[in-house]
């Protein structure tokens, strides 16, 4: 099951999936990368480990494409959109956290397929050709794209309970004691201040206004 990896990608979108779905039995997760070797993340402090080259997994089962700002680059052309059209033929399930989906729809997956992303990529998402859906995860077909960062823990849960059962996939709940219980009512633009929203709107590289975020169905 190959994580793909690039430079400036956020570092909850492939981990905390990974903590999920690394727990289903018989199952081996692989960092992948177009090259093997370190790739830093969006803020620069940290660095993972991409083990195999994409060259190495041309037929996986499962593939999951997280997000961060290097996913404009990731996007704009190069192997990791040729690698997802070719494993997409053989996948059970193409799956993306974030604004990786932004990169499935680059690569063309995500045509006339309803899907979601982080709030303000919607736009995006529907200019490359989607139908966005302000859900927290989405399943269209063998398509499942989740929310914006921390979704990818609720969308490897919805997946783990696809291959191997409800019971199961309470238990991986369980054991990592996923029980959000946030400080604050602020996690979606529908309940957090408008101030705090413009804030975030400010520092965006997307456009898309909050109305537009809430408005996509």
């Amino acid at each position: 099951m190959p994580i793909l990896l690039y430079d400036r990608l956020t570092a909850l979108e492939p981990i905390g999936p990974y903590a999920v779905l690394s727990r289903l039995p018989g199952w081996t997760l692989t960092f992948v990368a177009a090259e093997p070797g370190p790739v830093q993340t969006d803020n620069g402090r940290l660095t993972l480990l991409a083990e195999r080259s994409l060259d190495e997994l041309p037929s996986p089962d499962i593939v999951l494409v997280p997000g961060g700002p290097g996913e404009v680059a990731a996007r704009a052309g190069g192997p990791a959109l040729e690698w997802l059209r070719t494993a997409h033929e053989t996948t059970t399930w193409t799956t993306s956290v974030c604004t990786g989906s932004l990169i499935l729809a680059a690569a063309g997956l995500l045509e006339g397929k309803r899907a979601t992303s982080h709030w303000l990529a919607m736009d995006t998402l529907r200019g490359l050709g989607a139908t966005p859906v302000s859900e927290r995860v989405v399943f269209d077909g063998k398509i499942v794209t989740a929310a914006g960062v921390s979704a990818g823990i609720d969308m490897a849960l919805s997946l783990a309970a696809k291959i191997a059962g409800d019971e199961l996939a309470r238990a991986i709940q369980l054991g990592i004691e996923y029980d959000p219980q946030p400080p604050f009512d602020a996690g979606s633009p529908r309940t957090a201040p408008p101030a705090i929203v413009e804030l975030l709107q400010s520092r965006s590289r997307f456009s898309g206004s909050r109305e537009e975020a809430l408005g996509h169905r």
